[in-house]
């Protein structure tokens, strides 16, 4: 009977033995597989802010231009325009998407050759006087001269205006969560603005439908997709209530979501109201695709935006972009780089301006920018 007992003993402890090393190695087990998941996520984290950071360089560039015209001539140009940015948008974040309009509104009109940013003159007033641009914030081209002089003092006069102002739309859109990519540079400034017609049958209007757009970004050498996606540039920034209240009144449109449209009557008691309205509900400061959900949700604010959604050929990337917001970054920085190419000015053409909103006192190009030109030149 002892003999059994101890038997018995014997046989429950070695079961005990191996239940707890079966219970250690499940354990093991268990927080190898966590180990492995937080590891995955670190790679995953950390390829995910490689791929922002990771220069974009497979876009075709037009005679002129090159990724590093400026790194003989100005090497931290564009540090200096990040610090400074950094800065500046601390203090109000609105100017990244005021700086952002700029851009946009100065490559459609005539190029990206920084004709908005010259004040009028005795032939005229200058773009910024036209309808399109009357919004347009003041702060942000003092933003643009300050950035001016900075460089300049730091490089001399070798930059362009308008280099100046597709690389601070860059970072703008960078410093709002937007993504990382290079802009090729060797833009010089134009001579003249063009004229108030010029200028307002150039800029697309907020109440244009899909087929318009469409119709306008192709004679531009832009697809439907570049459409899609520099509409994203919406994500941040604000519209003035003229800008969609004929969405409102007399009668609502059917494609705008009631609760929306109710609570922007409030924003917008009359169709002529002074107030303003964030583009994006959902994330107002911030570069995201949340856009294209406020699309989806018929929450758009303009005609031109809400029809993306509604028109059979746009719908789809629409939906592409409110699903995947690393496919709209992807897509952005293409369309942004061919659009910040739009008919430049580059080798001797224009000049490159000491005071972006004025032209050059006397039409000669000094020594130093000749030599500047030939040595660009001689690395595209």
């Amino acid at each position: 009977q002892e003999a059994k007992s101890e038997t018995f003993y014997l046989k429950h402890q070695q079961e005990r033995k191996m239940a707890k090393s079966y219970s250690t190695r499940v354990l093991t087990f268990l927080m190898l597989i966590s180990l492995m998941a937080v590891a995955l996520n670190l790679l995953s984290t950390a390829e995910a802010e490689i791929n922002k950071k990771k220069p974009r360089r497979d876009v075709p560039l037009v005679k002129g231009l090159s990724w590093n015209f400026y790194q003989n001539a100005c090497p931290k140009v564009e540090t200096i325009i990040r610090k400074e940015l950094k800065k500046v948008f601390k203090r109000d974040i609105g100017l990244a998407a005021a700086i952002l309009r700029i851009h946009f509104h100065d490559c459609f009109v005539q190029g990206c050759e920084a004709s908005v940013l010259l004040d009028g003159s005795a032939s005229g007033p200058g773009e910024q006087s036209s309808i399109p641009n009357l919004t347009l914030r003041q702060a942000a081209f003092v933003v643009i001269n300050n950035l001016r002089a900075l460089v300049q003092k730091q490089c001399g006069q070798v930059v362009s205006c308008s280099d100046i102002l597709a690389l601070a739309a860059r970072d703008s859109v960078v410093l709002s969560g937007g993504p990382e990519y290079d802009v090729p540079l060797g833009r010089r400034d134009s001579l003249a603005f063009a004229s108030q017609n010029t200028t307002l049958t150039n800029l697309p209007p907020p109440f244009a439908n899909a087929s318009a757009l469409i119709a306008d970004f192709a004679s531009r050498n832009l697809n439907i997709t570049d459409l899609v996606a520099l509409s994203g540039g919406h994500t941040i920034g604000i519209a003035h209530c003229p800008s969609f209240t004929d969405r409102l009144y007399p009668n609502q449109d059917p494609t705008m979501n009631k609760s929306f449209a109710n609570n922007l009557k409030r924003t917008c008691p009359t169709a002529n109201s002074s107030n303003t309205q964030v583009n994006d509900i959902r994330s107002p400061d911030v570069f995201d695709n949340k856009y294209y959900v406020d699309l989806m949700n018929r929450q758009g604010l303009f005609t031109s935006d809400q029809d993306l959604f509604v028109d059979k050929r746009t719908r789809g990337i629409v939906e592409s972009f409110a699903i995947d917001q690393k496919l709209f970054f992807d897509h952005f920085t293409v369309a942004m780089i061919k659009m910040g190419q739009m008919s430049v000015l580059t080798g001797t053409q224009g000049e490159i301006r000491s005071n972006c909103s004025a032209r050059n006192t006397g039409s000669f190009m000094s020594v130093l920018e000749e030599g500047i030109i030939e040595e660009a030149l001689s690395m595209i």
